[in-house]
């Protein structure tokens, strides 16, 4: 791993103003993950926008976090492997007009189609697994550049994988994609070492999830945690008090 590690505070726990008065955008919101970082930054206070390639499922999430009690995300679909520059430039144009900022990217989408041998990867799924993986957060968060570096405190947080696992055989572009990833959190960070906007990188212990039950197929999912804390650690992240992990990969797996 290139990104220094560190660990959440001990009894950490998000307060309902902890992201008081932030927007924060969450991609690939409708899934495990996605969904559990909208609730938990939503009940921290967050203005959330959450976006996906399909609306349905956008408006499902909706009306279940109104039904909660929780504030009301505004809806933004985006097909993160069909997106256009232009349509990125529309999303942040979009923010500027409607909320004036942007405080936070918490990048949740993901592309996985499943272990399988590089002998057998359809071209395609492989591609598609290191654009929507790779490439698409790097064009999204580069639009939204210029709103992160005008809030007085911002962070982008890029979720990570376990790469003593996804290096093995069998985890093709998924593995190599998450390799990418890494590298690139690095980078920026070196970009952005100082100034207001933090780079962080999120990685999960094992989590109930359509892409662990995809991986594992072998394995109870249920028997493992939701992504609830997951999603709390990333409402740390994007707090100002995640200032001393800038630049850090947030470890959530058992020391």
């Amino acid at each position: 791993m290139s990104l220094p590690v560190t660990r959440l505070p001990a009894a950490w726990a998000p307060a309902a103003d902890t992201l008081a008065g932030r927007v924060v955008l969450v991609t690939g919101a409708y899934g495990g993950l996605g969904s559990a970082v909208a609730r938990a930054a939503a009940r921290a206070g967050a203005t959330v926008v959450i976006t996906g390639k399909r609306k349905r499922q956008l408006e499902q999430l909706y009306d279940a976090m109104v039904a909660e009690g929780l504030p009301e995300p505004v809806i933004h679909p985006l097909d993160m492997e069909s997106a256009t520059p232009r349509d990125y430039e529309a999303l942040t144009e979009g923010l500027q007009r409607d909320l004036g900022r942007l405080d936070g990217i918490v990048h949740c989408a993901t592309s996985f189609v499943g272990l399988t041998p590089i002998a057998m990867y359809k071209p395609d799924a492989w591609l598609r697994a290191l654009h929507v993986n790779v490439s698409a957060p790097f064009a999204l968060t580069q639009a939204c550049l210029p709103l992160l570096t005008a809030a007085p405190d911002s962070a982008v947080v890029f979720v990570l994988d376990d790469p003593e696992l996804v290096s093995r055989a069998h985890w093709g572009a998924y593995g190599v994609s998450k390799a990418a990833l890494e590298r690139f959190v690095a980078i920026l960070h070196e970009e952005h070492d100082e100034g207001t906007l933090r780079v962080h990188a999120l990685l999960p212990a094992p989590m109930r999830t359509t892409l662990r039950r995809l991986a594992y197929f072998g394995e109870d999912t249920m028997q493992q945690p939701t992504p609830d804390a997951t999603a709390e650690a990333a409402v740390w992240l994007l707090g100002e008090q995640a200032v001393v992990a800038r630049g850090h990969m947030l470890d959530l797996r058992s020391a």
